[in-house]
């Protein structure tokens, strides 16, 4: 727990798309939920391809028409402080999960989770990656993160969950 707030981390590639949609999607929940002091939200990626760089300008439209804003998001790569900083770290697939597995220490792993495993109505165990993608991946993703996002604020609001 960082300070008294619950810390959720979404984590995928390059934290261009998947990551900083689920964060800006989460972010905007929790608040209109009331719980946005309650909870600390960022994204990060796995690999420092894009550091410093905004979100992917498909993603932000995508988003945007959706109502989240990912405008003031910037790319960074995911560190071992991460691990003391955040009490849930969501990567988008199993190869994100491998890799933060790999970084965490044993005491740690508990606080990584598939970010599809909070999904309430898509079956689709990992958020594919749209960045080859046409249009319409992007959508697919806005879709499957919603309904992940959706599942986790519910479980954060679940009684011992401290939130």
């Amino acid at each position: 727990m960082s300070g008294n707030r619950f810390g959720v981390l979404f984590v995928c590639t390059g934290n261009i798309c998947r990551s900083p949609t689920a964060e800006a999607i989460f972010r905007k929940l929790a608040g209109d939920a009331g719980m946005g002091e309650a909870i600390l939200v960022d994204s990060a990626g796995t690999h420092a391809y894009h550091v410093g760089e905004p979100p992917d300008p498909r993603a932000q439209d995508a988003a945007a028409r959706r109502g989240y804003d990912l405008s003031g998001l910037r790319a960074r790569k995911v560190e071992r402080a991460d691990f003391r900083r955040f009490d849930l770290i969501l990567p988008m697939d199993r190869d994100h999960h491998s890799i933060l597995l790999r970084m965490a220490q044993p005491s740690a792993a508990h606080k990584l989770k598939l970010m599809m495993s909070y999904a309430r109505r898509c079956e689709e165990e990992e958020v594919p990656d749209p960045y080859y993608g046409g249009p319409q991946e992007f959508e697919r993703v806005l879709d499957m993160l919603e309904d992940a996002a959706d599942g986790l604020l519910e479980s954060l609001r679940l009684p011992g969950r401290g939130v």
